[in-house]
């Protein structure tokens, strides 16, 4: 059983930066392709980032919202994988969810079945 624990919400200034954590239970990390989707309020649950295994080349992919402002990475070596928000706006305001196992083909994200809890981001005017 695979568990994803996020952390590192919280309020923020727009033009802020804020980095999210999600740690990884579990030995299969290193092998797995990890991403971030976001739920805005009222809103469906977005796909936001996504970098492949490690053994795959490790490449990242980004929702064109966030592309250039985010960025995603991992250390395997702490089983936990980063989003790095930078430039952040009110509209960025959301629940960040923590994916695992998903995969990335033609030109889009389909999530893995494992989810973290969830961390609250809001960006304020």
């Amino acid at each position: 059983q695979v568990q994803l624990v996020e952390s590192g919400g919280g309020l923020v200034q727009a033009g802020g930066s804020l980095r999210l954590s999600c740690a990884a239970s579990g030995r299969t990390f290193s092998s797995a392709t990890m991403g971030w989707f976001r739920q805005p309020p009222g809103e469906e649950r977005e796909f936001v980032a996504a970098v492949t295994a490690s053994r795959s080349g490790g490449r990242t992919y980004y929702a064109d919202s966030v592309n250039g402002r985010f960025t995603i990475s991992r250390d395997n070596g702490k089983n936990t994988v980063y989003l790095q928000m930078s430039s952040l706006k009110p509209e960025d305001t959301a629940v960040y969810f923590c994916n695992g196992r998903g995969s990335y083909v033609r030109g889009n994200y389909s999530p893995g079945d494992y989810w973290g809890q969830g961390t609250q981001v809001t960006v304020s005017s």
